[in-house]
């Protein structure tokens, strides 16, 4: 609180790209965590976490008062303009002291603490190291783990466990480790079962102009010989820089490969800059963005300048090329300078390109612990968490990898588990510090800051909310139809990302995105068909209390009976009736006779509780006459002389009852509200283009994610599965008595 000076400021105008004329007049809060706006009539409020801050500027006064902008990692852009220049000061003194603290415990992080009651220590232990080498078929007879870096010993920036190939030896991997930059020796990354070919990462070796390493070089050989393959002549060696960046670091003593001492490998340069290069070249992308009705040629020569796509384009074009020499069964070994970089880029995105595993939600998060937590990119660097002197170390490399898999996505959208929200939930979150999973450099400065006892997990978040983030495109066959992508890298594949850079740009882009219209669909019908399977088992049991034949029954769920001709057969079946209504329990009385045959018993009411059918299985159709039949069966049960007011038989969990009749037809939505032209939740809370809206299964509305955070399950459904419902539903359907509940789940079952 000592860096607050002014927690709260009146009369405040917040000023956005592309809204500059009609600005929103409000209050500005400030928080430790947060600048809060809330516009003067309650209904729209924006908040802005101190670490997604990336730049303050104060700019002149003006008539109007003293403009603030300020520049989010998240490509957010806003002005506030504060009537005093002395609180515009005071707001900007603290933001520059919040949005980048000295100390890596003032993250957002440490002091976070979930409002859905999850624990910390859920989503931690969701990915495991050896686990997910087994999955691969690791160890096996050519590779095995070391336990030479159980203690960080060997390499610090590197994990725990490391697989190498089999035949090495302990001296030649100390050795290899010494030649290598920062002790990073080659080791494995992704192994592929089919072709037994390996994709490895190392760092650059210390050769200069002259020097060389025997361990080294029986290193390499030795990843040759673990792939078995009659193609395994030869494997790849991929240096990721420029040639020319490459040869200048041997004058520092580094460098790369000797193809004269490192035999049977094939040496490529494939030229994806640096990480200065990148920086200047997404601040060249911003400025296009940030342009105030540019025309198209100056849009299109402004985008072409920056060099983005380029790199984008460099960075697909060298994983492709990896995914393609291991599909020939050719072993690669990659590496850039420091190998957590580029490296870190190309091997985790040609094993996306290599196995649909990593295409999957799951996968995709083992993806990232591996290639970039695990292995050592440096989040905390690269991404500016902390007040440091010198910003050189800042650079998108992340966010390259989250947009080279968004194009890869854009030509295969049904072989992705998770859509565009997925990746942008990641990309936000690394910056965001709310969780502890991307604070550190490397596996070892995590496991000293005990994150996964002080913090909570990205991963638990997003499992406890898999909805939002299920691709309604996707194709589980895709898996063997599809088992490796070959993206087309011609230069016209490759698109500007809007949703990423311009998500906030209100005009920009359609009301609603089709992804969560058709997600919507899907799940409107599947609570349809989980209400129509129930009405058709009700409307089972209450014929089979009126004493009608299985034939008749079967003909009015098919639709070719109404329950008029059903009256009608009453007079032809005034016998049976009078011989079973002496055999229907009434009020609960379900004593059956030991002589009474199967075959009567059979005619009883039957009622079971239906807990088998699932979402995905198809049901038979209900009959068309719809709620009209209801009150024809509460009729016919009346004058029958059946009240339903208590309980008829229980059998199991169901209690038949015309309360719980009522209550089962009236706890499922049949019309659900359009997303058109809704902009605001009930709590005040904004949506745009790229934010979730969710609708209550109960009474249909559309609510956000923090008002629809509780599942349950809906009396009229047959599954019983929890679905989302808002707040007062849930507190409705709690409260009632006819209805039993599983123990309460606050998480979206996918």
């Amino acid at each position: 609180m000592e860096s607050i000076r002014t927690p709260k400021v009146d009369n405040v105008k917040m000023v956005e790209r592309f809204r500059t004329r009609h600005p929103a007049v409000g209050t500005l809060y400030l928080t430790t965590t947060h600048l809060i706006f809330v516009d003067s009539a309650g209904k729209r409020e924006t908040w802005i976490l101190h670490t997604h801050m990336s730049s303050l500027e104060k700019q002149p006064l003006s008539a109007g008062g003293s403009p603030l902008l300020i520049r989010c990692k998240d490509f957010r852009c806003l002005t506030f303009v504060i009537p005093r220049d002395r609180e515009c000061q005071d707001i900007y003194a603290s933001l520059q002291e919040l949005s980048k603290p000295a100390d890596i415990e003032k993250l957002y992080a440490f002091v976070y603490a979930s409002a859905d009651g999850m624990e910390k220590s859920y989503g931690w232990d969701l990915y495991d190291t050896r686990s997910e080498y087994l999955r691969m078929g690791v160890p096996n007879q050519l590779w095995t783990l070391s336990s030479l870096n159980n203690k960080f010993e060997l390499c610090d920036t590197y994990p725990k466990h490391l697989f190498v190939p089999a035949s090495a030896s302990t001296p030649i991997i100390l050795g290899s480790s010494k030649f290598r930059s920062r002790g990073r020796l080659p080791v494995l990354s992704y192994f592929h079962s089919k072709t037994q070919a390996a994709i490895c990462r190392c760092s650059q070796p210390l050769s200069g102009f002259r020097a060389r390493c025997v361990e080294d070089e029986q290193m390499l050989h030795c990843i040759l010989k673990s792939n078995p393959s009659k193609n395994s002549d030869f494997m790849y060696v991929v240096d990721t820089r420029p040639k020319i960046n490459a040869m200048a670091n041997k004058a520092a003593g580094k460098g790369y490969e000797n193809d004269n001492h490192y035999t049977d490998i094939k040496f490529q340069f494939l030229g994806i800059e640096n990480i200065h290069v990148m920086r200047a070249s997404l601040q060249k992308l911003l400025d296009v963005c940030e342009m105030k009705n540019p025309t198209m040629s100056a849009f299109l020569q402004g985008l072409e300048a920056s060099g983005w796509l380029k790199h984008i384009k460099a960075v697909v074009d060298t994983s492709v090329f990896i995914a393609e020499a291991v599909k020939g069964g050719h072993s690669v070994l990659v590496h850039c300078s420091d190998g957590w970089d580029r490296t870190a880029q190309t091997c985790s995105l040609s094993s996306l390109i290599l196995d649909p595993y990593y295409r999957t939600i799951q996968g995709f998060q083992a993806l990232i612990e591996k290639e970039w937590l695990s292995f050592g990119h440096k989040f905390t660097d690269r991404c500016g968490f902390l007040d440091t002197p010198d910003n050189k170390e800042v650079s998108p490399v992340f966010t390259q990898f989250v947009e080279a898999t968004w194009q890869v996505m854009q030509q295969y959208p049904c072989a992705f588990q998770f859509n565009e929200r997925f990746l942008l939930t990641i990309h936000d979150h690394v910056y965001s510090c709310q969780f502890g999973t991307f604070i550190g450099n490397c596996e070892k400065d995590r496991l000293d800051l005990r994150l996964n006892e002080r913090t909570y997990s990205l991963w638990g978040h997003i499992n406890k909310n898999m909805s939002e983030f299920l691709n309604p495109l996707y194709k589980k066959e895709y898996e063997v139809s599809h088992p490796m992508l070959s993206p087309n890298t011609s230069s016209q594949c490759f698109k500007f990302w809007k949703g990423m850079y311009q998500r906030y740009d209100v005009g920009l882009h359609p009301r609603e995105q089709i992804a969560d219209v058709l997600s919507a669909a899907k799940d409107h019908s599947d609570s349809l068909e989980d209400h129509v399977s129930l009405l058709e088992k009700r409307v089972t049991q209450i014929c089979r209390i009126l004493g009608k034949s299985e034939d008749v029954i079967q003909k009015k769920l098919n639709g070719g009976v109404s329950m008029e001709s059903l009256d009608n057969l009453k007079e032809t079946e005034d016998n049976i009736m009078e011989e079973k209504s002496e055999k229907i329990p009434i009020n609960g009385n379900c004593d059956i006779k030991p002589e009474q045959s199967s075959k009567d018993t059979g005619d009883l009411i039957d009622i079971r509780s239906d807990n088998e059918s699932g979402f995905d299985e198809s049901s038979s159709q209900m009959s068309k006459s719809g709620h009209g039949d209801l009150n024809t069966v509460r009729t016919g049960i009346e004058t029958g002389s059946l009240s339903l007011d208590s309980s008829v038989c229980s059998v199991g969990r169901d209690q038949l009852s015309l309360d719980l009749l009522v209550l089962e037809m009236s706890s499922v939505a049949i019309d659900w509200k359009s997303f058109r032209n809704i902009h605001n939740c009930s709590c005040a809370s904004p949506f745009n283009s790229f934010t979730k809206k969710f609708h209550c299964w109960k009474c249909g509305e559309v609510f956000c994610m923090r008002c629809i955070a509780k599942n349950i399950p809906l009396p009229g459904h047959a599954t019983r599965r929890p679905v989302p419902v808002c707040r007062p539903c849930y507190k409705e359907i709690r409260h009632s008595p006819s209805m039993e509940f599983p123990p309460q789940t606050n998480s979206l079952d996918s």
